[in-house]
């Protein structure tokens, strides 16, 4: 019996451990193997003693690109999607004792953003690009509300939840969703930065300042969780989901999408 394909890599060094999303053929998108590994890495990071700060990283261009929906479309028998998994990887990111950085090169959609928003500091290029773009699909952004909607302002979240609209590094800084923004040229100097300034900290120290921030509180979080995680898998479930995620994979408009005047019933491929 062969292995599973390693679709998270992980590497230590200098009290860090780099947690790497490698599954560039479908844009690091949140399959349930890869989510597995990405909680089997966290959890082993957290037991060593000798780890201090956790950065997630990723191959390829895009940091990722949300909710593998190939395998929700396949899922969609079962009456279950793997999103109502991304609970408990956004939970385990944000209660995690140790500081967690990640480290944003290229785009992130949907469940991308909540991992993102999950991390303690996230710093991205200037030229990364970030969208809620669910509610283009027939669902809504329900699970990743959990961390995203603390870090976002209101009013930015209402126009980019609603709209799907692109945004770049800039914004994404400006609205709370990362950190910092830098020139791609600067971004791993950004990172080491930050990591060489949280190494510093005393580990329980740490644990406990994390503690302060976390809003709302662990229990609160994962009672919230799971019933986002069951509205998600509803959207999912539902006639407009899955008309959304075979017209994402067939490549054409939503049936709900107003076809353009003068071609009434058409849809652009």
């Amino acid at each position: 019996m062969t292995s599973p394909d390693v679709l998270v890599r992980v590497a230590t060094a200098h009290g860090v451990t780099t947690l790497t999303l490698d599954s560039p053929h479908n844009r690091n998108a949140l399959s349930t193997a890869l989510m597995t590994q990405l909680l089997a890495g966290l959890a082993e990071a957290v037991a060593d003693e000798a780890v201090r700060v956790i950065v997630l990283d990723h191959t390829g261009p895009v940091f990722c690109s949300g909710a593998d929906l190939k395998e929700t479309a396949m899922a969609y028998a079962s009456g279950t999607v793997p999103a109502g998994m991304l609970g408990d990887v956004l939970a385990a990111v944000w209660e995690c004792p140790k500081p967690v950085l990640a480290r944003v090169a290229g785009p992130a959609r949907a469940g991308g953003l909540g991992l993102i928003a999950a991390a303690d500091l996230a710093v991205c290029a200037d030229e990364a690009t970030f969208a809620f773009t669910e509610v283009r699909i027939g669902v809504i952004p329900a699970v990743i509300s959990a961390t995203v909607l603390p870090r976002l302002h209101p009013r930015a979240a209402a126009e980019l939840y609603l709209t799907g609209d692109t945004f770049d590094g800039r914004r994404a800084a400006e609205i709370g969703l990362v950190t910092a923004s830098v020139p791609a040229d600067g971004l791993d100097d950004a990172v080491r930065g930050y990591c060489d300034s949280l190494v510093r900290g005393a580990p329980a120290a740490l644990a406990g300042a994390k503690d302060l921030l976390r809003r709302p509180a662990t229990a609160e979080l994962r009672a919230e969780l799971a019933r986002l995680s069951a509205v998600s898998t509803g959207y999912f479930l539902s006639d407009e989901g899955r008309e959304g995620v075979m017209a994402f994979r067939e490549r054409r408009l939503a049936r709900w999408v107003p076809a353009p005047d003068g071609d009434p019933g058409e849809q652009a491929g």
